[in-house]
């Protein structure tokens, strides 16, 4: 099938890669703009653009592509779909019209659950036992649109954002292109979403990371794995930021040498060789391993050899 590619992120890289090996013909790859990062401003391009680039694929990178110019680009393709992987920018109706077959959304979750922007994230902060993809029909709404496949994967105790972005990014490269074959048999179902069942996800920005002690031990263990690697989980330590990567909850009878005394949330209730335990608003949690600003990642027993942590000291 001649195929408009639209995606950005490293999630949306497998997705290209399985449907230009499956022989696909993908006619222009629609990406975000470069952008300056760092402090030297160096440009930088996205992942789906390296990808792209490095295959001989022609990019396009609209600044909105809801301008005209970018319609008519678009256009001119004459695709038999658009295939949208994590793209970044919401599609006009005149941009879903154009394709023969519509535009065809890999979503990270298990629609209707978790529309929005940050599904993968959010799924490890609900607590949630499994989640999956879901090949959509794109409409003009938030990823309302029927639901064409669906497949499920198990989250794990130990998964975090970034594993768990892996599992669904391999997984959504396979069912995109099990997807468009089909499609091409004219055997692809489709099945309407129950709205009353749609729950919404926001935006992760780096402040979603700071961590608030107030919240019961559980929830700030499942932000922790959510938001590793990215925001990263921190707090403030003695007038520096402090990175945390790995932590449990436990209850205030698991661990020694608890001191009933210390219930001010972000208060260090006890320190051993190994962790140091924080109290929450409810439970208390067990810190593994972190990173001091200007120092490397590395487990508590080595930060506690130069640092002088011990019970009362206070976080956040």
């Amino acid at each position: 099938m001649k195929i408009v590619f639209m995606g950005t992120p490293d999630f949306s890289v497998g997705a290209l890669d399985a449907l230009n090996k499956a022989g696909h013909e993908i006619a222009l790859v629609v990406t975000q703009p470069d952008k300056k990062k760092g402090r030297g401003n160096e440009v930088s391009m996205s992942p789906v653009k390296e990808y792209a680039l490095a295959h001989n694929l022609q990019v396009f990178q609209p600044v909105k592509v809801r301008e005209e110019e970018a319609i008519k680009r678009l256009a001119e393709v004459n695709a038999d779909v658009f295939v949208v992987a994590a793209f970044g920018q919401i599609l006009p109706q005149a941009v879903l019209d154009l394709p023969k077959h519509g535009c065809i959304n890999i979503h990270a979750s298990l629609l209707p659950a978790l529309r929005g922007a940050s599904p993968i994230q959010q799924a490890i902060l609900d607590g949630a036992e499994k989640t999956g993809i879901t090949i959509m029909a794109m409409d003009a709404g938030c990823d309302t649109g029927d639901i064409l496949l669906q497949k499920e994967v198990v989250i794990t105790s130990e998964d975090t954002g970034g594993s768990l972005f892996e599992k669904l990014s391999v997984l959504g490269a396979g069912m995109i292109v099990e997807a468009l074959l089909l499609l091409e048999e004219g055997k692809l179902p489709r099945v309407k979403q129950n709205h009353e069942n749609a729950t919404m996800t926001g935006k992760i920005d780096k402040a979603s990371g700071k961590i608030d002690w107030t919240k019961e031990a559980g929830a700030i263990a499942r932000a922790v794995r959510a938001f590793t690697p990215w925001p990263g989980s921190f707090t403030d330590y003695k007038g520096k930021t402090l990175k945390i990567f790995h932590a449990a909850a436990l209850e205030k009878e698991e661990i020694p040498s608890f001191a009933e005394a210390v219930t001010t949330p972000g208060t260090v209730a006890h320190v051993d060789k190994d962790s140091f335990y924080v109290a929450c608003g409810n439970g208390v949690l067990r810190i593994d391993e972190v990173q001091l600003a200007g120092k490397k990642r590395m487990k508590v027993h080595d930060f506690l050899l130069g640092a002088s942590m011990c019970a009362g000291d206070v976080l956040g």
